[in-house]
């Protein structure tokens, strides 16, 4: 991970939104990573859910909006946030180093999965992918990011592949970036995940025969909502039951589209993520 990463919550500029003349307390920490196109539209889609979440608790709240996935990992790790809206894998990676516990998995359309996916420029074909590949230009996101990095790199691991040997790589990227560089020919492939591409085709950022899936996981557990070790029980309660009470027509008002509510989140869930850190050796066991 590099250095900027670690102090990307710093610098990141927070803001302060009392929920009421009643609100008690410090303001609760709430933090979001990169899950648009630039922070601003970041914030604007995910601030309603944790004003949402604020207000149900009886606090006032500061969101910070991170500019890569590994910074929110670790942000949480380092007790820079109470709670964060976070990928599986900067979960993991948040749980691994300081004990972050996750309360709840958010569900999309219903559904509490999601896949990785890479996508190529739409004229290449790939009948026996990744073998038919070698030395294509690659983008990966960040290595904070679960969909754009971990599981893509575990998978071609399975395969006895060095993505980083294997293709022209490069990485670091947002996924909307991504998306964007293979939509105008800048790279061959790149990763991303299903619900971030049919959001952009549905907001016309990009059009669907701009790009092809060459590429696509098993089903992986959907984003958590993390908290850092520590934070009051009667807190995490308090915030586990106002997002187990989100419904389908609160969702539609404070949730980003096609959101439908959170599901509790157990030992289980995000078993799958911490078996891949370990095998790439990222997380604790090697």
């Amino acid at each position: 991970m590099r250095a900027p990463r670690r102090a990307l919550l710093l610098a990141a500029p927070a803001l302060a939104l009392a929920t009421g003349a009643g609100a008690q307390g410090r303001p609760l920490r709430f933090a979001v990573g990169p899950f648009q196109p630039t922070a601003g539209d970041t914030r604007r889609a995910y601030e309603p859910f944790f004003a949402h979440l604020a207000a149900a608790v009886g606090r006032p709240f500061e969101l910070t909006v991170t500019t890569d996935w590994a910074g929110i990992a670790v942000a949480l790790a380092n007790d820079q946030v109470d709670a964060a809206w976070m990928g599986p894998w900067g979960y993991v990676l948040a749980k691994d180093r300081a004990g972050a516990e996750a309360l709840a998995v958010v569900k999309y359309q219903g559904r509490p999965t999601y896949h990785a996916i890479i996508i190529a420029r739409p004229e290449l074909a790939f009948p026996d992918f990744p073998a038919d590949a070698r030395g294509r230009s690659i983008s990966f996101a960040d290595a904070g990011s679960t969909s754009g990095w971990l599981i893509p790199s575990y998978w071609f691991r399975t395969q006895g592949i060095d993505p980083k040997t294997f293709f022209r790589y490069r990485d670091g990227a947002s996924h909307p970036a991504n998306v964007t560089a293979v939509a105008n020919g800048q790279v061959d492939l790149a990763t991303d995940y299903d619900r971030n591409l049919a959001a952009m085709i549905a907001a016309g950022r990009v059009r669907e025969d701009q790009v092809r899936v060459v590429w696509r996981s098993d089903p992986l557990p959907n984003d958590a909502l993390a908290v850092r070790r520590g934070l009051e029980a009667p807190v995490k309660r308090a915030l586990l039951d106002a997002a187990l009470a989100i419904g389908e027509a609160t969702a539609a008002r404070v949730m980003p589209p096609n959101y439908t509510g959170w599901e509790a989140a157990g030992p289980e869930s995000y078993a799958m993520i911490e078996a891949a850190g370990r095998a790439l050796g990222r997380i604790g066991g090697g």
